[in-house]
């Protein structure tokens, strides 16, 4: 259930979903050239006044090293503030910091909750994540229904790696999880994403 990190573009893209301005249009732009000392001059001030775009792209130019010195602790401060905004895609990669824990100690508990929270926001790639956190019982308990349920919504949003995944997990399930995992799916998607996927404890 693992899936290698896209490039920095395209982490990029994910972070410049909201929040277009002229000066975040002309960082953006700087990146895509691979100018990072533009992206950095035009992401910086407007991170500071707290423009979440722009923390998150932030936040993935010091996870990655690209333009300033490598700090996933910089990191992880740039998308905590984007995550604290409902900035999905923060919430998402402040997730995956606490996952592997890079710039913050390792906590599976705090990753899922992060996840969990863009996962509701409709991202694809936290459900992804979370998905693979309920087959591995990391930080959720263990359930592959559930797991089977958070990759067939990301499925549903084009994500191919969690086609893929899904596929792999049927293997593992009886014909019963699965039909309750597609139903849990088909509801979660009913409900635009909000509140799916808690197992009764």
């Amino acid at each position: 259930m693992k899936r290698s990190l896209p490039v920095l573009i395209a982490l990029i893209l994910l972070c410049s979903t909201v929040g277009w301005s002229a000066d975040y249009q002309k960082g953006y732009e700087a990146l895509l050239k691979k100018d990072y000392a533009t992206a950095l001059r035009e992401f910086k001030p407007l991170a500071e006044e707290g423009h979440a775009a722009a923390q998150c792209g932030l936040g993935l130019m010091y996870h990655k090293g690209k333009g300033v010195p490598e700090s996933n602790t910089t990191a992880v401060n740039w998308f905590r503030l984007a995550a604290l905004q409902e900035h999905a895609e923060g919430q998402h990669w402040l997730g995956s910091m606490y996952a592997l824990g890079k710039g913050v100690p390792q906590d599976y508990q705090t990753a899922g909750k992060w996840f969990r929270r863009a996962a509701e926001q409709g991202f694809a790639f936290a459900q992804f994540s979370l998905a693979g956190m309920y087959g591995r019982g990391l930080g959720v308990p263990e359930s592959f229904v559930y797991a089977h349920m958070w990759f067939n919504v990301a499925a549903s949003q084009g994500d191919e790696e969690a086609a893929k995944n899904r596929a792999l997990l049927v293997n593992k399930m009886t014909p019963s999880q699965i039909e309750r995992a597609q139903f849990l799916a088909s509801e979660c998607v009913k409900k635009k994403y909000k509140g799916c996927g808690r197992p009764k404890r």
